[in-house]
């Protein structure tokens, strides 16, 4: 169970480090997602930086758990929300919102079920 927590544990901390990257770098493909949900572009680093601090608890996480578990459930409610404004704006496109979202609850089952708060 070890190596399948750190696994889920350090690839979800991966990808959500990835998308703040791509939101503090003002990439195209953010501005695209910005635009199409008519959010103004300058929410994009705030965005980033709950993104990198979601990313940042994930690994803290690995020596202190509860803070992992705490960052894990911040990026769920992260995720429902995106997942909000893309039904707001009537996007059809909510794969990615929904992949990291799936991303994240694994990331908060693992480390509840490696630490058996079960």
């Amino acid at each position: 169970m070890h190596a399948a927590y750190l696994v889920a544990t350090i690839l979800v901390a991966l990808a959500n480090g990835y998308a703040a990257v791509l939101n503090f770098a003002d990439a195209p493909s953010v501005q695209v997602v910005a635009d199409r949900l008519q959010v103004d572009r300058r929410w994009m680093l705030p965005f980033g930086t709950l993104l990198a601090l979601g990313a940042v608890g994930l690994l803290a996480g690995i020596w202190i758990p509860v803070l992992g578990q705490t960052a894990a459930s911040g990026l769920i409610l992260y995720f429902v929300c995106a997942l909000g404004a893309h039904i707001r704006a009537h996007d059809a496109h909510i794969g990615g919102a929904a992949a990291f979202l799936v991303l994240a609850s694994s990331a908060l089952l693992a480390s509840l079920g490696y630490h058996q708060h079960w």
